[in-house]
């Protein structure tokens, strides 16, 4: 029978234990491998090669010839190559020729053939037969190869047809049986026999047997009463013969229809149909050799050989890529095939296929292209079969300095990972997997029993990019050493390098750190930047000090990139996991002496970019159209030029609050001044363009300009938000006081826009006073003497309104919104006063009425035209104190003397209605009007408190009713009350009727006039008082319009109390307007009529 347990290889037996490792010992020391060369170093490269060829290649060679010569089995791959194939490819992989190979091939042929053997190994089995009393069988196997003739000729010498076939057609030392698994239908062997054949032809015998024991009575009769079905059984067995075992499947395969290496379920087949599912056997099966030729390769183990058989492939393979990718463990199929043959063959484990790649691809990594997935599959492989199979010490040994050289070599490649491992998509996964690798070998169970050192492989990776950094920090200062040893080519220098830093800050915080933390949880972001925080702190410091007391203009220009850079890399603090104290907290303060020159660069730079702008300025508006542009190139210019100093701001960010301020104020300082001089260069550059043009074009560019200062009173304006003064109020509160804040920095932008409003009035009025003049003629042309008719009035004033509209709407396109509205101001108050001095001078009586009104109509006009329904000025703007003024003095004058007259009594009406107190007397009314006869009745009741006018110290009163104005009732006589002689207070008790229509009644200024006067004989009577009541304010006549109105029933009468009045000596303008138009006779006699009751009136008796 065959031994169970498979060595792989006896040197394991007699090798010694594993030297043990110092557990000092670091992996950054370099390890010292002896290693014996048969050459001398200074050997010809072509000896060299050649020596090579012959001591290593052509032994790999002939054990790969004598492999295919005589190979068992399938190739497990589904391509199938022919020996000519196989010879061509390893003639190829080896750069053998042609003579090379037959010389090889004759030497192989020529050796001893190896003994051909199955490895076999019976695993498992499930479901077979229950053959014993107790439904359970005691199940082992046969194994045995039997030729095809040797089993054909057992079958014919048989009398009758049997079960058996191994016991029968095989030697007994060819028999190899398993152990006996006691009472189960699932029995485990795990048992592994190797039978030799000669010929392929031949086939593989696996039989199980149930083994059958003879047992006593009383136990078969223990069993029946445990279990009556297994009666049946035992009835079987009766008729059995003693001590035979039953039969319970086999498996036959013919070894030519094997592959190299199978493992599989196979089917127990019956010798009978009785029971035809009977389970199924595990078996692992390979064609291995025995007894090879030992002089194909010098004594050398087939491990050591498969190790460079793999590396020659896969050099071969890489060799014959067109593409420059990375190398991902593709063999070709010859390759692949030669590989499994050999393996097979040799009987190596698959643990020990897996360290022969893992060392030979983890050495190619060291020189070739080779993707790092490809390490990764393999060392996650070699884990995996470490729990499996122990190691020979040779290859413990192996293993052990492969891991920890790859780990060094690995740390290196880290420490180096900016150059080799670029922040592009196809280099970082790389990386990546690199990580990952170091990860899983000191994870692995193999690196820490071979290398029990503690080996934090966090604190390597960590000392590995600390070193890398201070070496990639000194390789780029030595790059960006400075030509010459002048200051400023030193600082330019340092900005240089300060960049490169600064880039790569930013990848890693980008990039790289995710890699890192994705793969070993390390922020190799926070490591590299403290790295970098010394490294750069100690630069700047040494270079500084070589500058101090020698600051000139250019040296600073030198140092403001390095102030850049250093400011965003400072920011990137905020990025750190870890917060510390850093050395370039306060880098700021070596730039002191640099800052007033970087001050100064920005504003001559500035101001001189804005007097270049001017200088090449058409004052022509920007942009016309839908969304028109009204400022100049230079404007534009300006914003554009004074932003940089706005971001000077913001680039320094100086962190002292103090001198924050003060900077502040020098900005703000220079800003302003900018703003100014712009002013005087632009009207400087105005004068110059409108000496050679005419006067249009030269409005055109006056009103450009004022929309440039309009522009840059809104840059202005906007000036302490682009500077965040809220945020440094914010800053320097503790130490600037709120009133000093805003009395510096306020005080300077309200300086300027002062002196910007004074240039925009001033451009505004000469724009304004050509528009005065010319509006001065045009009211002044329409004067005449002529009464026309009042279509005349409308053509009168089209000049005037045709000019206007075409000047406002080309000052409308030419100005920006606020310009024209400052602009419409005072042109409208200029147009007032125009209009009221044009109406108070007008040289003649006679037509002023006409003229009146013209200029009254063209007062509406323009309202209307100054206001453009609600989109130019307001009408609390147009309505001032001088249009009112203006407006009822053309309205007067305007007026007919009927018309005047009307307003007289209109006034009267509202001065009776505000009148108060009873110091002349008061009269009483019953008033009434009867649409129905259109009769107005008046019963004058009685007066009271009335003014003694004689000389006993009483009145002879009488009440006259008239009814005004007179052009209104020229038909209706005034009518008297009867006289009361010697009475203050006079009780009348009579009545009055007037005939009048109602449309009379409802006339403007249409009322009653009551005077109370005292009778004298000899003299005119005396005035006693006068009041007013409107005919509108009578019951009756207020109320719906005439027609249809006589059907209504009458108004009942209402008593009034009217106090008595007397008129104000020349206190009515209306007066002398009447007064002056001397050719109108009603208008002469009514003006002589209210004089002398001016005259009688006791109000000139007044103090």
């Amino acid at each position: 029978m065959g031994d169970n347990q498979l060595q792989t290889n006896k040197q394991e037996h007699d090798s010694p234990r594993p030297r043990q490792v110092a557990p000092g010992r670091k992996l950054a020391q370099t390890r010292k491998f002896k290693e014996k060369r048969d050459f001398k170093s200074d050997e010809n490269p072509e000896e060299k090669a050649r020596r090579h060829k012959e001591q290593e290649l052509k032994p790999l060679y002939k054990e790969l010839l004598y492999t295919v010569t005589h190979k068992m089995g399938k190739p497990s791959s589904a391509e199938v190559f022919t020996d000519a194939q196989l010879h061509q490819y390893i003639r190829e992989a080896f750069t053998m020729t042609e003579s090379e190979h037959e010389d090889l091939m004759e030497k192989v042929q020529n050796t001893e053939a190896p003994v051909y053997c199955l490895m076999a190994t019976v695993k498992e089995a499930k479901g077979i037969l229950g053959k014993d009393v107790s439904g359970f069988s005691d199940p082992y196997c046969l194994l045995t190869i039997l030729e095809d003739e040797q089993e054909s000729q057992t079958r014919r010498s048989r009398a009758k047809p049997s079960k058996s076939v191994v016991k029968d057609a095989a030697s007994h030392d060819k028999i190899y049986q398993t152990d006996i698994k006691k009472q189960t239908l699932n029995p485990i062997w795990n048992q592994t026999f190797i039978l030799e054949f000669e010929d392929i032809s031949a086939s593989f015998h696996l039989e199980m047997w149930d083994k059958d024991e003879e047992v006593s009575l009383s136990q078969k009769l223990e069993e029946i009463k445990t279990n009556l079905n297994s009666l049946r059984r035992m009835i079987k067995e009766a008729k059995k013969e003693k001590g035979t075992d039953d039969f319970l499947g086999s498996v036959v395969l013919k070894l030519q229809d094997l592959h190299s290496t199978e493992d599989n379920w196979y089917n127990l087949e019956p010798r009978t149909e009785t029971y035809p599912d009977r389970g199924q056997c595990h078996l692992k099966l390979k064609f291995i050799h025995k007894a090879r030729d030992g002089t194909l390769s010098a004594g050398r183990s087939a491990y050591i050989n498969y190790c460079g058989i793999l590396q020659q492939f896969v050099q071969a393979f890489i060799s014959k890529q067109k593409s420059s990718a990375p190398w991902k463990g593709e063999l070709s199929g010859e390759a692949q095939t030669l590989l499994e043959l050999y393996a097979t063959q040799n009987d190596l484990s698959p643990f020990l296929q897996d360290l022969a790649k893992w060392v030979a691809y983890s050495k190619l990594y060291q020189s070739l292209e080779v993707d790092s997935s490809v390490l990764f599959q393999q060392i996650t492989s070699i884990e995996y079969h470490w729990h499996q199979q122990e190691l020979p010490y040779q290859q413990k040994q192996e293993l052990e300095d492969s891991l920890h050289g790859f780990l060094q070599y690995g740390l290196c490649l880290v420490a180096k990972y900016r150059d080799i491992f670029l922040p592009v998509p196809n280099a970082t996964p790389k990386l990546h997997t690199l990580l990952r690798i170091l990860v899983q070998i000191c994870k692995t169970q193999a690196f820490q029993k071979l290398n029990p050192a503690n080996v934090d492989l966090h604190d390597e990776i960590i000392h590995a990019v600390q070193r890398g950094t201070q070496e990639w920090f000194s390789m780029k200062k030595g790059l960006h050493q400075p030509m010459t040893k002048e200051l400023s080519e030193i600082g330019s220098a340092l900005s240089r390098l300060i960049v490169e830093v600064q880039e790569d800050i930013k990848h890693n915080k980008d990039v790289w750190n995710r890699v890192f933390v994705s793969a070993v949880q390390l922020d190799v972001f926070t490591v590299i930047y403290q790295k970098f925080d010394s490294l750069l702190a100690k630069e700047v410091r040494e270079t500084l000090s070589l500058m101090e007391g020698q600051m000139e203009q250019p040296l600073a220009n030198s140092l403001f990139p390095v102030y850049l850079s250093l400011q965003a890399i400072h920011k990137d603090k905020a990025f750190l996991q870890k917060r510390g104290l850093l050395e370039l907290t306060n880098f700021h303060e070596h730039f002191r002496d640099a800052l007033p020159y970087w001050l100064n660069q920005a504003f001559s730079t500035t101001q001189d970019r804005v007097e270049r702008a001017v200088q090449v300025d058409q004052l022509q508006p920007l942009q016309s159209g839908a969304v028109p542009v009204k400022h100049s190139s230079s404007a534009v210019d300006l914003v554009a030029c004074v932003q940089p100093i706005c971001q000077l701001w913001e680039q320094l960010a100086w962190p002292d609050p103090e001198e924050a301020f003060m900077l502040m104020v020098k900005l703000t300082e220079d800003v302003c001044k900018i703003v100014v001089n712009y002013c005087h260069i632009l009207k400087d550059r105005v004068r110059i363009l409108s000496e050679n043009s005419d006067h249009g074009s030269a409005i055109n560019m006056l009103c450009v300009v004022v929309n440039d200062l309009e522009h840059l009173r809104s840059v202005l304006t906007r000036l302490p938000t682009q500077l965040n003064w809220t945020g440094l109020r914010d800053r320097t509160q503790s130490v600037i006081g709120e009133s000093q804040f805003n009395n510096t920095l306020h005080s300077q932008l309200q300086q300027a826009q002062s002196i910007l409003g004074r240039e925009i009035r001033s451009a505004l009025d000469t724009l304004g006073k050509q528009l005065n003049t010319d509006i001065e003629t045009h009211v002044r042309s329409m004067s005449t003497r002529r009464r026309i008719p009042s279509k005349s009035t409308e053509d009168a004033a089209t000049p005037l309104m045709h000019y206007l509209e075409q000047e406002l709407h080309y000052m409308n396109e030419n100005l920006v919104q606020e310009n024209f509205n400052s602009l419409l101001t005072p042109l409208w108050n200029n147009s007032v006063k125009i209009l009221y001095q044009v109406a108070t001078h007008h040289p003649q009586q006679e037509g002023l009425m006409v003229f009146c009104q013209r200029l009254l109509y063209t007062l509406q006009c323009l309202e209307q035209c100054f206001h453009a329904e609600g989109n130019g000025l307001p009408l609390n703007a147009l309505h001032s104190e001088d249009y009112k003024t203006l407006k009822a003095h053309l309205s007067h004058n305007a007026m007919s003397c009927q018309q005047l007259i009307e307003k007289f009594f209109e006034r009267k009406i509202w001065e009776q209605k505000v009148f108060s107190g009873e110091k002349y007397g008061a009269v009483t009314l019953l008033t009434s009007y009867r649409r129905s006869d259109q009769r107005l009745r008046v019963e004058v009741l009685n007066a009271v408190n009335l003014l003694p006018m004689d000389s006993n110290g009483l009145s002879d009163p009488f009440v006259q009713l008239t009814l005004e104005p007179n052009h209104v009732f020229p038909l209706v006589e005034p009518r008297c009350t009867q006289i009361k002689s010697c009475d203050l207070n006079p009780l009348f008790d009579e009545s009055f009727e007037f005939l009048i229509s109602l449309e009379q009644c409802q006339v403007q200024g249409a009322c009653l006039m009551v005077t109370v006067l005292d009778h004298d004989t000899l003299r005119m009577d005396d005035f006693e008082g006068e009041a007013f009541l409107s005919l509108k304010a009578i019951p009756g006549v207020a109320g719906g319009e005439a027609d249809g109105l006589s059907l209504q029933p009458d108004a009942t009468p209402a008593q009034i109390r009217l106090p008595l009045m007397h008129p104000k000596p020349n206190d009515d303008g209306i007066l002398s307007l009447l007064e002056s138009r001397r050719g109108e006779r009603a208008a002469q006699a009514f003006v002589k009529k209210r004089r002398q009751r001016e005259k009688q009136s006791r109000e000139s008796l007044r103090p």
